[in-house]
């Protein structure tokens, strides 16, 4: 039998790893008597613990209290929190950077040797460069996610890229961090239509407005809205591409920004594109180094296409490969 501390580790992990549990099923695992458990779940909400006892058949449930109590982690779960708190720590949010090194130099203290050595292993190891990006305040991640949680209208002030500043009113639905920003996925009331809203230019109005009902995912799926909106409709020059490959394969060769792909079935995919120029447009398609076939995009583009396969095939008429120094 394991000694009373032990045990009391070992009650709590059980509590960590599900939902509920009856106290037969805890008496079971720890090979405790019942009125061991009911003993030990006392100590353990003296401790802080905020275990609850459910209904119908003797059971337990560990629930949130006003305070949080100390955790267990295993030692992966140890390691990844370390390391997400050392990127939070230079994140995009402003405010959490030094929150997150106080919560990183707690958690660096109390690991064991072993896995405070791997974690210094990895940051000793690995550089983080990070493009310059506009930091977004934690209150107003928080006021727009509770507006999306809530169903309710946001109304705020909204500063265009040309610097213009205007009120709009929303019904918010879905916050995304993509690509360095955060965005905000909404129905845009004043133009009836779905838009995303930068959140760094986004200043909140208070209070909010009144319930809206929850609308169906702009073309079912958020995250692929967001990436068209961003890397094709965008731009002033658009295009899509037949790949001759099948999505699953291509993704490994289409950075986000480039463009979006869209399955066709098990050998071809479509890929949308926009850029400021046909040329660029040229380059991004070819740069996936696939065989593809042009669906639509400008006559602009065609001539950019004959173009570069004129100058490609004029750089090698005369190279012999067999020419030697």
């Amino acid at each position: 039998m394991l000694e009373t501390s032990a045990r009391l580790l070992a009650l709590l992990t059980l509590l960590q790893t599900r939902p509920d549990w009856t106290g037969a099923e805890l008496a079971a695992r720890l090979g405790v008597t019942g009125r061991t458990v009911r003993r030990d779940i006392d100590r353990l909400r003296e401790l802080g613990y905020p275990v609850h006892a459910t209904r119908g058949a003797a059971g337990y449930r560990l629930g949130a209290g006003a305070a949080l109590p100390p955790l267990l982690l295993d030692d992966d779960e140890a390691v990844a929190v370390a390391v997400g708190l050392r990127g939070a720590s230079g994140g995009t949010v402003s405010g959490l950077e030094e929150a997150s090194l106080r919560a990183l130099t707690k958690l660096e203290q109390v690991l064991p040797p072993r896995l405070r050595h791997r974690v210094r292993t990895l940051r000793a190891a690995t550089l983080r460069v990070a493009a310059p990006t506009p930091e977004v305040h934690p209150d107003t991640l928080m006021a727009i996610a509770e507006t999306c949680q809530r169903h309710e209208l946001l109304r705020f002030d909204y500063r265009a890229h040309n610097g213009t500043l205007g009120p709009r009113t929303v019904e918010p639905h879905t916050l995304v961090h993509f690509s360095r920003h955060w965005y905000l996925v909404a129905w845009d009331v004043d133009r009836t239509d779905w838009r995303t809203f930068r959140v760094d230019r986004i200043t909140p109005r208070i209070p909010t407005g009144p319930r809206c009902a929850p609308r169906e995912p702009p073309e079912g799926d958020v995250a692929a809205y967001l990436s068209m909106r961003l890397s094709a409709r965008a731009w002033p020059h658009q295009a899509t591409v037949l790949l001759h490959r099948s999505a699953d394969d291509a993704a490994e060769r289409v950075w986000p920004g480039t463009g979006v792909l869209e399955a066709v079935d098990e050998h071809s995919c479509r890929l949308h594109v926009g850029s400021e120029s046909p040329e660029q447009l040229v380059w991004m398609i070819t740069s996936v180094d696939l065989g593809f076939t042009l669906l639509d995009g400008p006559p602009e583009l065609v001539e950019a296409l004959h173009a570069q396969a004129a100058r490609c095939a004029h750089a090698v008429r005369d190279f012999r490969s067999d020419r030697s120094d």
